[in-house]
């Protein structure tokens, strides 16, 4: 009888060290689980927010669906809103870093500022702020241009473009120069304001950002 409750008490022990140890294991690893999760932060104006769309159809929310199976340690933040300028984008960033503390910010922005003539160098200024203000937060860059319309002139929208391109060679970021790329020259993927790309046009968007993306992941 003695040697059975001797037995049963080493049984009953050693349960109990294997499941403190299962429990310590796991309390070790739930951190190390969460810290995995990575956030990538899109500022952007309407051609990122889905413009006229249900939001699952923009080229944001496509290109995060198709990460929850290619790189699912990774969430998308969409931070888009119609309308937005750089200088807007750049006084909401802050706070944006601040929340979501992403790895990677795609910033998508100036085209509403060159639809208002606004002064190049601001623009310029603006964008350059929010690029160093990611980098500072020790997050990865990639910054999308737009080009506008030729009616703007020459040199203005020569000028524009010309922003995109130098500030990813002076500030060393990854660069997509222009958005609509693949659908500029075909309407049919446009919607009746002729600015804005229809779903199937959003698909073929995400399309075009996705090779540029995808290394920076």
């Amino acid at each position: 009888m003695l040697k059975f409750l001797s037995r049963l008490f080493h049984v009953a022990s050693h349960t109990r060290v294997q499941g403190c140890v299962l429990m310590l294991s796991l309390l070790i690893t739930m951190p190390a689980l969460a810290a995995e999760q990575k956030v990538l932060l899109v500022m952007g104006d309407s051609l990122s927010a889905a413009y006229n769309l249900p939001s699952q159809q923009g080229w944001v929310a496509l290109t995060a669906d198709r990460m929850k199976t290619s790189h699912p340690q990774w969430k998308v933040v969409n931070a888009s809103i119609s309308g937005e300028t750089t200088s807007g984008g750049l006084s909401r960033l802050p706070a944006a870093l601040k929340i979501h503390k992403p790895s990677l910010v795609i910033i998508e922005l100036g085209a509403n500022d060159g639809l208002q003539g606004l002064p190049l160098v601001q623009t310029r200024k603006n964008l350059l702020q929010m690029i160093q203000m990611s980098k500072a937060s020790k997050a990865k860059v990639l910054l999308i241009g737009i080009q506008i319309p030729p009616n703007y002139g020459k040199t203005y929208t020569q000028g524009f473009a010309a922003n995109y391109t130098e500030l990813a060679k002076q500030e060393k970021t990854a660069l997509l120069p222009f958005l609509l790329a693949p659908i500029a020259t075909d309407r049919k993927y446009f919607q009746a304001d002729q600015k804005h790309p229809t779903a199937a046009g959003q698909i073929k968007v995400r399309d075009h950002v996705w090779p540029v993306l995808k290394p920076l992941l």
